[in-house]
């Protein structure tokens, strides 16, 4: 495990493990409990995430960027025994009493120090206490926080990893927050197959290719803007990274034009195509020796998985029909904490079988060999005109046009018509031009905006709120 400070082993990080179990049994936490953490991207937080496996405690992993409404409302639901951060956290700690801790103080001292005797741990935690708290905004004002048990999580790492295969000669670059789950499980695939993980921390993004190239990358997860960001750095200088093998994806589906991009600029690369949900972790995966076959899929259901498609009624609808996807197995948490009423609504039972099924609120379809062809989340489905479409395939089709680097749409609302915005070097009606040539007319925009990069949220996904007040201001 490697961040710009330093590395340490596996051996290193089991010793530091049981440190941070004795530290956090010191401060209190114990089985059942759950721990606040406003996660930086660096090595320190892996200690305290096995930690806290060893007590049965639960972590929550927090974006230091979270507004303090977010963290008012998240200490409030949660009830935490101890919160580990710097003091962005101290306000809302103090406003709950709840004791508020460093990581140096958990672990006993400075990490990096020479390594000591190993300290005796408390006992381990079971597979059904809760691992973590995911705590995801999803379509409502107040994050709701995703219960996450050892089984399911366990379940869910060891399928993914029965898929993509990490190796004791990897090297996983990751650039993503540890706060985003996404990131958060390259530590266990990388723990899974030994491989070496490498946290980037901060630092700008016009050096990551070099930074690629000096740790030897073989594994990158990315999502779409940081895969812009390196198709673009890998253009400028075409094969200098030549060891990644491997590129994974989540947060939201990658242009097939930016997939070209990769494979041509990274050569010997494949572009891994997945979908997943916080509530379930991964769903589907393309096998990596499949990613040029049904270009369109993102793959059949993990091992143990099952995936079916269904009509508003809960009815299985046939290979072809696109409906709510659904999705049953170990790797499916727990419902929400707090939220008895979504829980049932999202998990339901099938009266045939007796499975509980997650209803997703995504939609898509499956072939007659059952691959997953995803058709859009629940926010993204609307009609214009008559005509059912998606959000997905109007960004597909506006990313495919030449000059356009990402594309973000917003659906008709209220007064407000089909809203397209982009980023990269092109003029507006071009733009609306060019889709016009790609898609049907019900699904063409009726305003274009140029952005100089489009907003994000903390996992990498559109920010329709920031795109919808930039339309306001615009207006105003």
């Amino acid at each position: 495990m490697r961040d710009p400070a330093g590395a340490w082993s596996y051996a290193r990080l089991a010793d530091l493990s049981r440190a941070a179990a004795r530290g956090l049994a010191d401060h209190g936490v114990g089985r059942g409990s759950r721990i606040l953490v406003q996660v930086p991207s660096r090595k320190e937080v892996l200690p305290l995430l096995f930690g806290a496996s060893r007590l049965g405690a639960a972590l929550i992993p927090l974006d230091p960027e979270l507004t303090d409404f977010q963290l008012r409302s998240i200490f409030s639901d949660a009830e935490p025994a101890l919160a580990v951060g710097d003091s962005g956290l101290l306000r809302a700690a103090k406003d709950h009493a709840v004791p508020l801790c460093e990581f140096d103080a958990v672990l006993g001292g400075d990490p990096d120090s020479p390594a000591a005797d190993p300290v005796a741990a408390p006992a381990e935690g079971e597979a059904a206490d809760l691992a973590l708290l995911i705590y995801t905004s999803g379509s409502t004002a107040a994050p709701k926080a995703v219960m996450c048990p050892h089984s399911a999580v366990v379940s869910a790492a060891r399928a993914i990893h029965a898929v993509l295969g990490y190796r004791h000669d990897d090297v996983v670059f990751c650039r993503l927050p540890l706060a985003f789950d996404y990131a958060l499980y390259q530590v266990f695939l990388a723990a899974l197959g030994r491989a070496e993980l490498v946290l980037t921390g901060g630092g700008p993004d016009l050096v990551l290719a070099r930074r690629m190239r000096e740790c030897g990358a073989t594994v990158v997860p990315i999502v779409p803007s940081l895969g812009s960001m390196l198709a673009i750095l890998g253009k400028r200088a075409p094969g200098s990274v030549s060891t990644v093998r491997m590129f994974t994806n989540t947060g939201a589906a990658l242009p097939a034009a930016l997939i070209d991009e990769l494979r041509d600029h990274y050569p010997g690369s494949r572009v891994v195509r997945m979908y997943g949900i916080t509530e379930c972790k991964r769903v589907t995966i393309m096998p990596p020796d499949e990613e040029r076959e049904r270009p369109q899929s993102v793959g059949p259901p993990l091992p143990g998985t099952t995936v079916r498609i269904v009509d508003p009624d809960g009815r299985p609808l046939p290979p072809g029909e696109v409906g709510e996807i659904t999705v049953a197995g170990p790797n499916v948490m727990a419902g929400y904490r707090n939220a008895p009423e979504l829980t049932a609504a999202a998990y339901r039972r099938d009266p045939q079988t007796g499975d509980t099924y997650l209803h997703t609120g995504d939609y898509g379809s499956l072939d007659e060999d059952g691959y997953l062809y995803f058709d859009g989340r629940r926010d993204d489905i609307f009609k214009r005109r008559g005509t059912r479409m998606s959000t997905t395939e109007i960004e597909a089709a506006a990313t495919d046009i030449p000059g356009v680097l990402g594309a973000a749409v917003l659906p008709p609302d209220g007064g407000r018509d089909l809203t397209l915005f982009v980023e990269g070097e092109v003029e507006p009606l071009d733009v609306l031009r060019e889709m016009a040539v790609r898609v049907d007319p019900a699904k063409v925009p009726a305003v274009c905006r140029v952005l100089a990069s489009i907003p994000l949220t903390p996992n990498g996904k559109h920010s329709r709120k920031h795109l919808a007040r930039l339309l306001e201001e615009g207006a105003g």
